[in-house]
């Protein structure tokens, strides 16, 4: 791993949700409810076993260039389906702190939003990286051309 996610373990683990917004709600409301669920993880968990995370909107692009099913238009689920994820050093401490009282009022609140209820599923990571900067690309390219990779 490369420090995509500052302080991130080798064998920390990722979780992923995936929301699908009901109808009655909007993006603004779903912005508000994990706000304050993220909030409460950052306050009382960043000592114990939280990391870091995201959450990211299905912009409703389709990469034709990175898709294998067809010819792509546009993604059904733009604006309506979202990612949240988190990164931990341990699952143990990932579900501790899904079962503190702070946490599971705003949790519920959130999972009102949710068309498909809720499944949160945790990750191994592999790799991550980073962009390189200047220096490092041109040392890169150079290594590459020195050493053509045989495939």
């Amino acid at each position: 791993m490369n420090g995509l996610i500052a302080n991130f373990p080798p064998d920390g683990i990722v979780t992923v949700n995936r929301v699908v917004l009901k109808p009655e709600y909007s993006v603004e409301d779903l912005q508000e409810r994990v706000a304050f669920l993220c909030e409460n993880v950052k306050t009382y968990h960043s000592d114990t076993g939280f990391v870091g995370g995201f959450v990211a909107l299905n912009s409703g692009q389709v990469s034709n260039e990175g898709s294998t099913i067809g010819q792509a238009v546009e993604s059904p689920m733009k604006g309506r389906e979202a990612l949240i994820v988190t990164f931990w050093t341990t699952f143990e401490l990932h579900e501790r702190s899904h079962k503190s009282e702070t946490f599971q009022p705003l949790f519920r609140r959130a999972l009102e939003l949710c068309e498909n209820g809720n499944e949160e599923i945790a990750y191994e990571m592999l790799w991550s990286g980073k962009a390189y900067d200047p220096v490092e690309l041109e040392a890169a390219r150079h290594a590459k051309e020195a050493y053509p990779a045989k495939v």
